[in-house]
């Protein structure tokens, strides 16, 4: 299996008069704000991004300068405080930043490297930082490896699911450990609030289990959704939670639906590569089994094209072909092909696409939205086809062109010629 879906920004070239220079806009700002109002949407668009590049390159700096003061300073929590105090942070901030930056320096050259040419900023070069923590230092050299060509064109939650794969992937035994530790550590926290509000979380819970749990309070709450209700859908998730934990009444006990995507081998316990929790990202093997094996669990056969990974099949027990489309297409989507969007499939509406003429089938040309996505896909200035092989093409306001792609449900397989091919090939 990979990561979560790919997403490319395609950058179109600009010409000289349609660009906006960086650096002329910094010190013009100083004196007139206003010539922003002269600047067009697509050169808004490109000074945002170029400002995003900068901003990451001044992140790294800063990073390479703390690193440089943790080398001299012995007590790391003193240096914290000092820190907070100098760039107004809090101590927990300040100290996380320091970790990072000895970590990229020491344990995550190439992601460092990455953010000095501007292509990862600190928020997301954290998400590798906090992803590799675990591991020793050669794990987390090897993760640093596999993630420099993954990183750069990636939002944050798909850089942590990336990250979580590859070291799952690298250290197996270590991520096992590491799930052992993390559910031995959970705990139920309150956090009061001002004004009488309060915060209630569960900390280091059961994935399939907090999982499951969400989506049983998020379809109750859709059921007293009506037209006469008139809380909105947080707050009503909000209240069935807590009618559920003081009454035991928030609703009728129904089975969620979570969908797990475990290869066979790993299923059989033959390999220990990770499996992937539809809204959640990767987890370990262990954990995959635990599930699969679990009383109440259903198992569907899904066929994969050998050469991509694709799915082509998803195995059912019912017989109903617009009901077997919807399900077949949140298979192979597992989340919101919206790029950079964690809503897992089957909390997503299936929705026909606009397709190329030709280059699609019914199942190519049926993707899953969010309602916020299926939303600003049917907005008059955001473009959606389908074209090539399910690809999804998006075309925003300002003309950037975004692609969507199924993730593979697990790697290609390289292509051996025959040896009669080879020798004709001589």
């Amino acid at each position: 299996m990979t990561e979560s879906k790919s997403a490319t920004v395609a950058d179109d070239s600009h010409n000289t008069s349609e660009t906006a220079d960086l650096d002329f806009l910094l010190r013009a700002m100083q004196a007139k704000l206003e010539i922003f109002e002269r600047l067009q949407t697509t050169q808004l668009m490109q000074v945002a991004k170029d400002a995003s590049l900068q901003i990451a390159r001044l992140q790294a700096l800063q990073l390479h300068c703390l690193a440089g003061l943790r080398t001299r300073r012995s007590d790391a929590g003193e240096l914290a405080a000092e820190v907070a105090l100098t760039l107004h942070l809090t101590d927990n901030r300040a100290g996380a930043m320091i970790s990072a930056a000895e970590a990229l320096t020491n344990r995550l050259p190439r992601t460092f490297r990455l953010m000095d040419h501007g292509f990862v900023d600190l928020y997301r070069a954290m998400k590798v930082t906090e992803g590799t923590v675990w591991l020793s230092d050669h794990h987390a050299r090897i993760v640093d490896t596999l993630l420099e060509d993954r990183l750069a064109d990636k939002n944050p939650t798909q850089i942590r699911k990336a990250t979580a794969y590859a070291a799952m992937k690298t250290d197996p035994e270590g991520a096992a450990n590491r799930l052992a530790q993390r559910r031995s550590e959970r705990r139920t926290v309150l956090h009061h609030q001002s004004e009488g509000t309060s915060q209630l979380s569960l900390d280091n819970a059961p994935t399939e289990k907090a999982t499951a749990a969400y989506l049983r309070i998020d379809k109750i709450a859709r059921t007293l959704k009506t037209t006469d209700e008139k809380r909105t859908l947080d707050q009503l998730r909000t209240d069935v939670a807590l009618d559920l934990l003081l009454t035991g009444k928030g609703g009728a006990a129904e089975q969620a639906e979570v969908y797990l995507y475990v290869d066979l081998r790993t299923y059989l316990g033959l390999n220990d590569d990770p499996a992937e929790m539809s809204g959640h990202g990767h987890v370990p093997a262990e954990l995959a089994r635990h599930i699969a094996t679990g009383p109440n669990t259903t198992l569907r056969r899904i066929i994969t094209d050998p050469l991509t990974g694709q799915v082509i099949e998803v195995g059912k027990f019912r017989y109903r072909p617009s009901v077997d489309i919807d399900e077949f297409v949140r298979v192979r989507d597992r989340e919101c092909r919206q790029p950079g969007c964690p809503r897992p499939a089957h909390g997503c509406l299936t929705e026909r696409t606009p397709t190329k003429a030709g280059s699609a089938t019914e199942t190519d040309g049926t993707l899953s939205y969010c309602l916020r996505h299926r939303r600003l896909k049917n907005r008059a200035d955001w473009h959606y086809k389908v074209v090539d092989d399910g690809k999804l093409v998006i075309t925003t306001p300002t003309g950037q062109k975004v692609e969507s792609i199924p993730p593979p449900l697990r790697e290609p397989e390289p292509q051996v010629e025959h040896p009669e091919q080879e020798r004709k090939g001589a």
